[in-house]
């Protein structure tokens, strides 16, 4: 979710759900300890609950990036294992890492050791031709050998080479039934499955208990992006929360605070609202609602009139479809 979940993105999706545990995108732990860690870490005390995922495979380096995200305030500590980009695999962090399960426990308890906040794992099943049984159970089992108790496991394989980063999303098979499989002989483990989940429905699916075996937890990645309205509906679905969903016009509302706090910090306005657009999906108007705020929100100046003009229409549109056909 690099270059998608930033902390406007966070702030959005926590004015839809606040319950829901929120996670930035992976920062390198060498740019942790030496970039701007305000541009690179910055986020609002709204966000909370949210975790800091890092990208390493330096001990001492993950552990120093660890101590300084566990400082400005993250709720978790979090390492990818997971993501097949070029850039990352140069980097050797990712999901080359599966092919490396002791560096990742190394990294881990050097990470754990660091911080008083819980350290997680997002990985894969698997990468290139390794038997997924055996390469997910041996990262697993290394680093909760060292004290690590939650993974967020992506059901797919990575294909590093001949596949693109978008490919690897989509191409390799998913295999549901091998997490719930560790989840059955790990049961000690919290597990939380990620990957094609497109709906809250096929997330219940995974919470529910089949054949035994209830995961832990759901991440939902690509779908709550495109589609955030379906956060609305979180906290009383998955969490048995009794308020009512949130309505996409009252997460607006709940947004607007933020966006005004960012503007007057110089901050444009098309950096927070792009994260929007799928807001109105599938309602009258939201055609309208994803051009105003993708045309306009970029003029100079542009401020909340623009996010109101955008709602308005939604509203308009709505409005036209309920208004009764008079016969003549």
């Amino acid at each position: 979710m690099m270059d998608w979940t930033d902390r406007h993105c966070r702030a959005f999706h926590r004015a839809l759900t606040t319950r829901a545990l929120l996670y930035t995108e992976m920062v390198t732990a060498p740019a942790v300890i030496h970039g701007d860690r305000e541009r690179l870490l910055g986020f609002d005390a709204v966000e909370h609950p949210v975790a800091l995922q890092l990208g390493g495979s330096d001990p001492d380096q993950l552990a120093q990036a660890a101590r300084i995200g566990a400082a400005m305030g993250y709720d978790e500590i979090n390492l990818n294992v997971g993501c097949p980009s070029d850039r990352v695999q140069s980097g050797r962090f990712g999901a080359c890492l599966m092919k490396e399960p002791e560096l990742v426990a190394d990294c881990m308890a050097a990470i754990a050791g660091a911080v008083d906040v819980p350290a997680t794992v997002k990985c894969r099943i698997g990468v290139d031709d390794q038997d997924p049984a055996v390469s997910l159970f041996a990262t697993v089992d290394a680093s909760a050998a060292v004290g690590v108790t939650t993974f967020i496991v992506h059901a797919r394989k990575a294909w590093l080479s001949g596949l693109s980063p978008k490919e690897n999303r989509d191409v390799p098979p998913l295999d549901y039934n091998l997490v719930r499989r560790l989840k059955r002989e790990r049961p000690h483990l919290t597990i939380c499955i990620n990957g094609g989940i497109a709906s809250l429905e096929a997330a219940q699916a995974h919470l529910d208990d089949a054949d035994g075996v209830a995961l832990d937890g759901v991440m939902l990645g690509r779908a709550a992006y495109h589609e955030p309205a379906l956060l609305g509906q979180v906290d009383r679905r998955v969490f048995g929360e009794g308020a009512g969903d949130v309505d996409p016009f009252v997460a607006i509302d709940r947004y607007k605070p933020y966006l005004t706090a960012r503007l007057a910090e110089g901050w444009g306005l098309h950096a927070m609202t792009r994260h929007m657009l799928g807001l109105m999906h599938g309602r009258p108007g939201a055609r309208a609602f994803r051009r105003i705020l993708t045309v306009e929100a970029i003029g100079p100046g542009a401020g909340l009139e623009v996010v109101d003009r955008a709602v308005e229409a939604v509203r308009e549109a709505e409005a036209r479809r309920e208004r009764p056909v008079e016969a003549a």
